[in-house]
């Protein structure tokens, strides 16, 4: 018994110090077996990056594949990229913009009655009207005036087939300022069209289609307008106070007719504006 196990003891000390016989057997030309988990995709990744690269001393690292997407379809000058979705996005533009010089109701803008004298900073409209001693000024942008009309459009698909398009009415906010003659303080009112007072009902009493938001004293010569100062909201006002305010402008030359000019005017700038943004569009497309 005791010879058994001093048998059994040397054979299990020869197994675990001989070397396998796989191992020896095995080629060095032979890639090891390895086991799913393990990182066997290096060299085949590899490979491909090998396929796709310029040269491994180049320095250049190019994606695996590369898109045939971003390569430039027109050679041109400026360096940048034009694909063949540019070439179909200006021909769209160019299209565009005959259309829409087609359908231009004002070649020129139209000019305001009562004396009032018009001053541009792009899509800043200003108009200044000097009488007895006062100045007065309407300032108004035409950035984001068109307003929504879906209600508008879903009725006219339902009542009849729409053989021109719904005219677009720019409708502006606006502020007007009153300074008198050496004085240090101006009267601001700002303005705005509500939605449901631009169009007059039939058969009822025309009401004023624009209305005071809220009014304030500036400081002359101010273009910021300062929060410190009190603002009278007209939300909650009394009613003979707000006809008193609106009365006021309208002695002024800020009146329904002045505000009917003012929304053509507005129209045909924001028009104007919107041809020379599809213009540039094309040209930053088209790289002319």
């Amino acid at each position: 018994m005791l010879k058994s196990l001093v048998r059994a003891a040397g054979a299990a000390v020869r197994l675990s110090s001989a070397p396998s016989a796989a191992s020896r057997v095995l080629p060095l030309s032979c890639p090891t077996i390895r086991s799913p988990g393990s990182v066997a995709s290096r060299p085949f990744t590899r490979s491909l990056w090998m396929l796709n690269s310029n040269g491994a001393s180049s320095g250049y690292r190019p994606k695996l594949f590369s898109s045939k997407v971003l390569s430039p379809s027109v050679s041109c000058g400026c360096g940048g990229l034009h694909t063949e979705g540019d070439k179909a996005f200006g021909n769209f533009l160019s299209d565009e913009i005959k259309e829409e010089k087609k359908i231009q109701k004002n070649k020129t803008l139209p000019k305001m009655s009562g004396g009032w004298e018009l001053e541009m900073n792009g899509t800043e409209a200003k108009l200044i009207r000097h009488l007895s001693g006062e100045k007065v000024t309407v300032t108004f942008n035409v950035n984001n005036s068109i307003p929504p009309n879906f209600e508008e459009e879903e009725q006219q698909q339902q009542q009849k087939s729409a053989e021109e398009e719904p005219e677009i009415v720019s409708t502006p906010n606006f502020v007007v300022e009153v300074t008198k003659q050496n004085g240090k303080q101006t009267l601001v009112f700002d303005c705005h069209f509500p939605e449901d007072e631009i169009s007059h009902g039939e058969g009822e009493e025309e009401s004023d289609i624009f209305a005071i938001r809220e009014v304030s004293f500036q400081p002359e010569g101010d273009s910021e307008w300062k929060e410190t100062s009190y603002t009278l909201n007209t939300d909650s006002l009394d009613w003979a106070l707000y006809d008193h305010l609106m009365d006021f402008l309208a002695d002024r030359g800020v009146d329904n007719t002045f505000t009917d000019e003012l929304m053509e005017l507005s129209t045909a700038i924001e028009h104007q504006e919107y041809i020379k943004f599809l213009e540039d569009l094309q040209g930053f497309v088209k790289c002319n």
